[in-house]
């Protein structure tokens, strides 16, 4: 690493080295937390808090949270509904018209995440919140957070499903919205590096499944560069996960894939590589690029030191 790199590790290392609020409530779920979240000082010295699953107001006592529950109007996320199917949909917030709101959301999101959460500039970001909906009101499931206007072409800056609802789906579902907005952007893109262990589990069963489907129903060849085009993922992951299947090999100086609709098939049918508990309905999307003007904001690595892969 470089100076200033490892210089932020240490920082980060000594004040997370200890984790002081133990649970959280919200909504109907108490949930261990994880890891250090830098909420203020006063918060710190908490063993558990409650957070409100609308608004995300957090108290450090139940009966200051009940009451502001009794006053709280909110029932669902800020901003825009871009995306609803049945009882799931999809908000973007901007956070620069509700930054209390995304950074109550990344100092939540960091009880869950070892490593690099944003919270204290979220401006240059976009806010995408996953929600269960019924008659009372939208209950937070996860989220992700993208660039506004991201150099190196990253769709998701920080992801996560909350732990009540891990390994259920909502994590694909999340993936494939952001590769959703990509393809509506007419840009090849990738999750920003390094991915945490859960995030490349995710990642590589989501990239798998979709060119696995892509194969399946191939009628000529196919190149590394046409699977890019038609599903907006960069080359390299999408050869990193061809190489983790056995389906490319390097021949003349150039990946080549090898596969046969036999292999295809004995993957497709592999536990491994089973098909999104959800999948996304590309008509249900509600959403048109826009352009944002990029702001003076800290260097690459500084900034880098606080997203969650």
């Amino acid at each position: 690493m470089d100076p200033t790199t490892a210089a932020l590790e240490k920082e980060h290392e000594a004040i997370t080295k200890i984790k002081y609020i133990n649970k959280v409530q919200l909504g109907k779920y108490e949930i261990d937390t994880w890891y250090f979240s830098p909420f203020p000082a006063e918060y710190q010295k908490e063993s558990k808090i409650w957070i409100c699953e609308y608004c995300l107001k957090y108290s450090k006592l139940e009966k200051s949270f009940k009451y502001h529950m009794s006053q709280c109007t909110w029932r669902q996320p800020p901003g825009v509904e871009v995306y609803h199917k049945g009882s799931l949909s999809i908000w973007e917030v901007n956070s620069s018209q509700h930054k209390m709101y995304c950074q109550n959301l990344c100092l939540l999101a960091k009880l869950f995440l070892d490593h690099k959460t944003l919270y204290f500039d979220v401006e240059p970001f976009l806010f995408y919140i996953l929600c269960e909906v019924d008659k009372v009101g939208a209950h937070l499931v996860g989220y992700f957070s993208k660039e506004k206007d991201s150099p190196d072409c990253n769709n998701v800056a920080c992801i996560l499903t909350m732990p009540p609802f891990q390994r259920q789906g909502y994590g694909k579902l999340l993936i494939a919205f952001s590769y959703e907005l990509s393809k509506l952007e007419g840009l090849v893109a990738s999750p920003e590096k390094p991915l945490s262990d859960l995030g490349k589990l995710s990642y590589r069963s989501y990239w798998s499944w979709v060119l696995l489907e892509i194969l399946k129903n191939a009628c000529g060849s196919l190149s590394i560069k046409d699977l890019s085009a038609m599903t907006s993922i960069t080359q390299t992951d999408i050869i990193s996960t061809l190489q983790s299947m056995n389906m490319v090999k390097y021949w003349k100086g150039q990946h080549v894939i090898c596969v046969t609709p036999k292999n295809v098939e004995q993957l497709i049918s592999s536990e491994q590589y089973k098909r999104p508990r959800f999948i996304l309905e590309g008509s249900a999307i509600k959403w048109t690029p826009k352009k944002y003007n990029p702001r003076p904001g800290p260097s690459r690595h500084s900034r880098s030191q606080y997203l969650a892969g």
